[in-house]
């Protein structure tokens, strides 16, 4: 692998070659300490999207001085963008709805799914907060739907926020923030991380490039990464996994992966870089897509030759590989009039706007649907028979779960529509302890840098669940926040 400076690696957020990610061939330059510091403060956060915000808020509550820098226009990152789905292992809110569960559970659970990859300890505590992370939301204003099993989520412990999907939580915490006196500094891109040393010492501050200029911002009590992933970065995410290239992405523009990048530069260690998930997203020729998966137990999905051919309550990973085995890559989410109804709880607008682009398709026979979506029709009545028939003896040749064989598709009208995959969530990035501190090659804490989100690794290991995200991203944000403002 070939080693070249992070300027060259990233030259704009478009997509840019991947190459260098060990980089620390120029360090030496990228690392140098200024002669003068612009700015001073105590906490610098770099990157203002949901981990951000909630590291921002906690370490100025423990009365840290606290600069959020953002290089785009405005804040939110992919939390903006998010369906807003967040797993909670709530033993009260469980019980209410007829279900075992609890931290332990997710733990397990999450661990399971990732292959056993993931860090147990950082596991453990992220579920073991989960609750508190929901009641924190609470306590800022947000109301939640009643929890259910979300697309890739394996287990009914997810909820949404009542209102614009993950802008719902964005929209508290700068409520928040604004009531802590704390500022996004949009259009401010951090471009190195300034050391002590190249590869040892603390970390003293950041570069900043405002309006083309380059800032030196220092930090006295700690930087905080939470800049997200890469999965809009194309290029990147192949040179891991080639077959990502050509796909689409439900990231925004931000997620490029400089920031990652950076802190490699200063002897960061990075892992699992090539755990990327995809979920469905526009399919190929299309120009959007319906989201007929919110509520998966009402859904099955069919291939272009009118068959089923996963489970849909299947691992991500595992529903991404048999997508892109699929002709075309592109299959068919389908249901009914019942779940359409449910979805649209979570996803009406999207819907809405797909059924108008002529990407989501309604019929009032399944004869009908299948000229529509350009399927067999025979093919597709028989499927459909025969997943009924599942849903009476709870026993799914696929494997679908028993839980999840609960709605039978038989109450016109039907729907259906292609999807694709799109590149969703980097899971590998910078390792980071229970403390979210940051670790180098060896394994040791590098002082004053922390971090959290999805620029970090080892909390999902190879897979991510389904609803894990955001919940990482919060309660990992709120611990960096801490462990920044005092010195943990």
């Amino acid at each position: 692998m070939s080693n070249i400076s992070r300027r060259q690696f990233f030259g704009s957020t478009a997509a840019v070659a991947a190459v260098g990610l060990t980089g620390a061939a120029h360090a030496a330059d990228l690392c140098s300490i200024p002669k003068k510091w612009d700015h001073t403060v105590d906490v610098i956060i770099v990157g203002a999207g949901g981990a951000g915000l909630a590291a921002a808020i906690t370490a100025l509550e423990k009365g840290a001085k606290v600069a959020i820098l953002e290089k785009l226009g405005m804040p939110g990152g992919n939390t903006m963008v998010s369906g807003g789905g967040m797993n909670g292992a709530i033993v009260e809110e469980a019980k209410k709805a007829g279900i075992e569960d609890s931290p332990k559970l997710h733990t397990e659970q999450t661990l399971a799914a990732g292959d056993f990859r993931a860090d147990p300890a950082l596991v453990a505590q992220y579920a073991e907060k989960m609750p508190e992370t929901v009641e924190w939301f609470r306590k800022l204003g947000v109301t939640f739907t009643p929890i259910y099993q979300i697309y890739g989520g394996l287990w009914p412990r997810c909820r949404n926020p009542q209102g614009q999907k993950g802008y719902a939580y964005v929209e508290a915490m700068l409520k928040r923030l604004k009531e802590l006196k704390g500022e996004v500094l949009t259009n401010h891109k951090v471009t190195a991380f300034i050391r002590e040393n190249p590869s040892e010492g603390r970390v003293l501050g950041v570069e900043v490039e405002v309006k083309g200029k380059k800032e030196y911002w220092r930090a006295t009590k700690g930087v905080v990464a939470t800049a997200g992933g890469y999965a809009y970065n194309a290029e990147m995410c192949a040179y891991f996994d080639p077959r990502l290239t050509k796909l689409s992405t439900t990231n925004q523009p931000g997620a490029t992966g400089e920031v990652l990048v950076a802190m490699q530069d200063i002897g960061a260690l990075a892992i699992g870089l090539d755990y990327i998930q995809c979920i469905p997203g526009t399919a190929p020729g299309y120009k959007s897509k319906g989201n007929l998966i919110q509520v998966i137990e009402y859904s099955i999905f069919v291939n272009k030759e009118g068959k089923r051919f996963v489970a849909e309550d299947s691992r991500r990973d595992v529903i991404r590989d048999a997508t892109l085995a699929q002709t075309g890559q592109t299959v068919y989410p389908l249901t009914d009039s019942v779940g359409f109804a449910a979805d649209n709880k979570f996803q009406g607008e999207t819907n809405k706007k797909a059924l108008a682009d002529g990407t989501l398709f309604e019929a009032q026979t399944l004869d009908e649907l299948a000229g529509k979506i350009g399927v067999p029709a025979a093919e597709l009545k028989k499927t459909i028979a025969e997943y009924n028939k599942t849903v009476d003896t709870k026993k799914d040749p696929l494997g679908r779960a028993p839980r999840m064989l609960a709605h039978k598709i038989e109450k016109a009208p039907f729907y259906a529509g292609p999807i694709g995959m799109a590149r969703h969530h980097t899971m590998g990035g910078v390792k980071i302890d229970v403390k979210a501190r940051v670790l180098d090659r060896h394994g040791k804490v590098i002082p004053g840098l922390y971090a959290a989100g999805e620029v970090t690794g080892g909390i999902h290991g190879t897979n991510r669940v389904g609803g894990n995200a955001l919940g990482d991203a919060f309660t990992y944000g709120r611990i960096a926040g801490e462990s920044a403002a005092t010195g943990a």
